[in-house]
């Protein structure tokens, strides 16, 4: 080794060294940097509702899930459409369980209120001109 080789500088990074310890530039953990960008942008509350709709069967229980489906989460009112009469009468003897284990589970102040739509009936409108009808549709058809 010649003299002039050992006596070169050493090249350290732009960056400097990070070390042994933690360090920003170290990878991070995916759930973390989520969570962060989640929380820099503002998305706390959709990504709340998006939570309550895809994990709807565990937060209310399969029975009450296949019955029930969650319709519109906005202003802090959960509506939830039922499959029958009866079943959207049990809903609503039960909304304030509903709304303790919503609270308890997605977070507080998600869903301050629940809606509860029985069935929806089919349309008979159809075409570009209608007559308007105001009798009880149940009768000659």
């Amino acid at each position: 080794m010649s003299y002039e080789s050992s006596r070169r500088p050493r090249r350290r990074r732009r960056g400097g060294w990070s070390g042994p310890g933690p360090d920003d530039r170290d990878p991070q953990l995916l759930g973390d940097v989520l969570g962060k960008l989640v929380k820099d942008r503002g998305w706390r509350r959709p990504a709340a509702h998006a939570g309550l709709f895809a994990r709807w069967p565990e937060l209310v229980g399969q029975e009450v899930a296949a019955h029930c489906r969650p319709v519109a989460c906005q202003d802090g009112e959960l509506i939830v459409e039922a499959e029958s009469s009866a079943w959207a009468t049990q809903l609503r003897l039960f909304k304030a369980q509903m709304l303790a284990r919503l609270a308890g589970e997605v977070g507080p102040g998600v869903v301050d209120r629940i809606r509860v739509q029985g069935p929806s009936q089919p349309s008979y409108v159809s075409g570009p001109r209608r007559v308007r009808f105001g009798g009880s549709r149940d009768d000659w058809r």
